[in-house]
């Protein structure tokens, strides 16, 4: 039934189009041109800011600021990629990032919403539905609100300089993702878990030995979005971490940029903020091109029912 949705989706997302084709007047081959043509252009759009990026990385000072712009530096200053990364520990901050922060906040926040999202879909219970209202609800509360009473809690904890005030919270779930799940949930039929309750499992038994392996493709979201966030999150370690050893690469790179703009204006600041841009994105392009597939089946099963 799943494998049957998804199929479903993208023959539905294709007659969309070429209806809206017809209309306008396009028809047959020229409309299949028509279509490769907006997407290849909508593409390059997109890629333009990381061509950009890369490119910018390996040029010199005369090269940044010439007009009109240079496409494809000559020569190419590969030595910037180099620099860049080791004039500030970009590695500890590298290192800080994954282990101190994005691994715990992903396995947090893939186990705790996975289980209260089990709770809100496959088990009865007086006022869930209440319930889970409000936890929806909680969405529409700004991160800007919390911000101040939060920090006001984690001081008094003695927890700032840490990364206790990022990585505790997602123990306690995330509004989003337990929507996410629920309705993933919601696709797996209840024979599955009557059968298994017929046999005695419990139901903690049942989520671990049914549905988490069911829903391999929904985790997969969850943990994808999750760890990307945390990656690239700057607010968050902005507010709760001051020294410089804790960084995680996004206060890094500001430091590299504060660092080199306090000693005197350099014209290679910008082809180094480039270089060490560029090295940050890279591990997350990389990780969604292998996980696309997994990430493009969740994101589609998660929306099958209301």
């Amino acid at each position: 039934m799943q494998a049957q949705a998804i199929s479903r989706a993208p023959v539905a997302q294709r007659s969309g189009f070429r209806r809206t084709l017809r209309k306008l007047g396009v028809k047959g081959v020229t409309a299949e041109i028509v279509k490769y043509v907006i997407l290849l252009t909508l593409a390059a759009s997109f890629a333009l800011p990381f061509f950009w990026m890369v490119t910018s990385a390996l040029k010199d000072d005369s090269q940044v600021y010439t007009v009109p712009p240079i496409w494809f530096p000559s020569p190419a200053h590969w030595n910037n990629f180099w620099n860049a990364w080791h004039v500030r520990p970009f590695t500890a901050f590298s290192i800080n990032t994954v282990f101190q922060y994005a691994i715990p906040v992903t396995l947090a926040t893939v186990f705790s919403s996975a289980f209260v999202a089990y709770g809100f879909s496959r088990i009865k219970w007086p006022g869930r539905d209440v319930l889970f209202l409000i936890c929806i609800m909680t969405m529409m509360v700004p991160f800007f609100v919390l911000m101040v009473p939060r920090f006001i809690i984690f001081k008094n904890l003695g927890w700032i300089n840490s990364y206790r005030p990022l990585v505790v919270p997602e123990m306690f779930g995330n509004a989003f993702f337990i929507f996410m799940l629920r309705q993933f949930y919601m696709t797996i039929p209840e024979e599955l878990s009557d059968a298994a309750r017929i046999d005695g499992c419990s139901e903690f038994g049942i989520l671990a030995r049914i549905i988490l392996p069911l829903a391999k493709s929904a985790l997969t979201v969850v943990a994808l979005f999750t760890f990307i966030n945390s990656w690239n999150d700057y607010l968050g370690p902005l507010i709760y971490i001051n020294k410089v050893s804790l960084f995680p690469i996004s206060l890094g790179l500001q430091e590299l940029q504060r660092s080199v703009m306090q000693s005197g204006w350099n014209p290679m600041v910008y082809p180094h903020l480039m270089a060490a841009s560029t090295i940050i994105t890279l591990p997350i392009v990389i990780f969604f091109f292998f996980a696309q597939r997994t990430f493009i089946e969740g994101i589609a099963l998660t929306g099958l029912k209301a």
